[in-house]
């Protein structure tokens, strides 16, 4: 062996261009309609009081969340790793469980107790105990991988606590923090049913009634533009902070873990904390899905329509998710494989789409499929190809994992004794790729499972999705009706999570 890598196959080349290809359609399309309209175009529609209400709420919600998650999240990280605090394994555990409940079933069951939680406050409230743990998870991972030598130095040379915290410990946690921000960020720019169930208007809830209610797709195309504007300075972020950096230690550092912090007669007041944090994240929306679906003149109404709507929803996610794995493969393979420019580019571009609101994607395709291929309109085709636009990011990391303990080498002494590429990689490669695979398609299935915008403007007539059953009653106020969908996507979602955080959160784990 000669130490140079030999170049990719053509094979996985030409598989990787079908997922770039695939995501650069609604970048293509949404860029397209902008640059029609024109300059003054844009500015007619851009320019009205309207949209500049829009802007003021879209920008508002995500920076009020953004800030209010990092801030708890944080907090409550710092608490559990490095205080002294009673029961913290069992609160390290407990603050992670919000992530089984979905956004919009939260805004569903905190709108239906009244329109007091409804509105631009209520909705930076309730996303931000469904957004914290995006935040937190990333934070307690940052924690425990810091060596304590140097705030141990800043406390020696006269430092308080806070300012200890300020210049040695956050410096060292930013990136963690920042891509959970950005994160979130991302995530709220692009919300849609939980902003509707909680009567608040964004870009997102505009441009789904400007073509759905209004049929005007062209103002729609220009909103999205307008929104793909706002999300792409947070898209290049979040591929920014994903880049490896190191911080602090160049070797492996110091091995123990820093004395906790005695919280003295302040424990009962950060453990009440806690308590408030899970009670109003989980809390009440189990108590009032469980008091709908007790109680309710409405209760009943769609129950016969649970079981075909969790049948929809296995069929959509289940293919959906094969079909997003066997796309993100390619590209994993070929970034490993190949130090090129256009190899990095292509990996990185699916994270950059991920950034986008899901609603504009599946306009896009709406669109491109109308004029392009109007026998594939209104298919489940379509429906699982954005999927795969918006999900490609989750399963290159779960892939990526794995094919990275594949060193390519293996592949090259294959192809050395006389297999032919693939079959080389067949051989070699992909049952190593296996894990990783099934991770993949375990995380995909919850999420396509839950998502709502583009199931709601792609699938075809009689298909019906629980989040999109849930979605429908909630929105008509007949809260015990949409009560027994919300419950079965708790339930689906609770089990992974559980599963996920316990085995994430457990210190000697990380």
């Amino acid at each position: 062996m000669s130490g140079r890598r030999l170049p990719p196959p053509l094979w996985l080349v030409g598989l990787a261009l079908v997922p770039t290809a695939l995501v650069l359609m609604p970048m293509a399309y949404i860029g397209a309609r902008a640059w029609g309209a024109g300059p003054l175009g844009l500015w007619n529609e851009l320019a009205r009081p309207y949209v500049l209400g829009l802007l003021a709420n879209t920008l508002g919600l995500a920076a009020g969340v953004t800030l209010a998650a990092a801030v708890l999240g944080t907090a409550l990280a710092w608490c559990t790793e490095r205080c002294a605090l009673p029961a913290a394994g069992l609160w390290r555990v407990a603050a992670c469980l919000p992530l089984a409940m979905p956004a919009f079933v939260a805004s569903y069951a905190w709108s239906s107790l009244g329109p007091a939680f409804q509105g631009l406050g209520g909705a930076i409230l309730i996303l931000t105990l469904t957004s914290t743990p995006l935040i937190y998870l990333p934070m307690i991972a940052a924690l425990r991988g810091m060596d304590p030598g140097f705030e141990d130095v800043a406390r020696s040379l006269g430092l308080g606590p806070l300012r200890c915290f300020l210049r040695t410990v956050l410096p060292q946690a930013l990136p963690a923090l920042g891509g959970g921000a950005l994160l979130v960020a991302s995530h709220m720019l692009g919300e849609f049913g939980a902003l509707v169930m909680l009567r608040v208007q964004t870009f997102t809830t505009a441009i789904f009634d400007q073509y759905q209610m209004q049929f005007d797709p062209a103002a729609a195309s220009l909103l999205s533009a307008a929104l793909m504007a706002l999300s792409l300075p947070v898209a290049f972020g979040e591929m920014r902070l994903r880049r490896d950096r190191r911080f602090a230690r160049v070797g492996r550092g110091n091995a123990r873990r820093p004395a906790p912090i005695r919280l003295g007669w302040w424990a009962l007041p950060v453990c009440a904390g806690f308590a408030l944090y899970i009670g109003l994240a989980l809390g009440v929306p189990l108590a009032t899905l469980l008091f709908w679906l007790l109680h309710g003149s409405s209760f009943g109404i769609g129950l016969g329509a649970v079981l075909p709507a969790l049948m929809d929803s296995l069929a959509l996610s289940l293919p959906g998710a094969v079909l997003t794995t066997l796309l993100a493969l390619p590209l994993v393979m070929l970034t490993l494989r190949s130090e090129s420019a256009a190899a990095r580019l292509a990996d990185r571009l699916p994270y950059l789409v991920h950034g986008l609101p899901g609603i504009g994607i599946a306009l896009a395709l709406i669109a491109i499929s109308l004029h392009g291929v109007p026998a594939l309109y209104q298919t489940r085709l379509v429906v699982m190809l954005a999927y795969a636009i918006l999900f490609l990011p989750l399963a290159q990391s779960a892939l990526r994992a794995s094919a990275e303990q594949v060193p390519p080498e293996l592949e090259e002494v294959a192809r050395s004794l006389g297999d032919r590429p693939l079959r080389a990689f067949r051989r070699v490669t992909l049952p190593n790729l296996l894990p990783g695979a099934g991770a993949a398609l375990a995380l995909i299935i919850l999420q396509l499972m839950r998502e709502l915008t583009a199931t709601l403007l792609l699938s075809p007539s009689g298909v019906s999705t629980l989040a999109t059953e849930l979605w429908s009653y909630a929105s008509e106020t007949s809260y015990a009706a949409a009560a027994p969908f919300a419950a079965a996507l708790v339930l689906i979602s609770g089990l992974p999570v559980y599963v996920l955080t316990v085995r994430s959160v457990t210190p000697d784990r990380i």
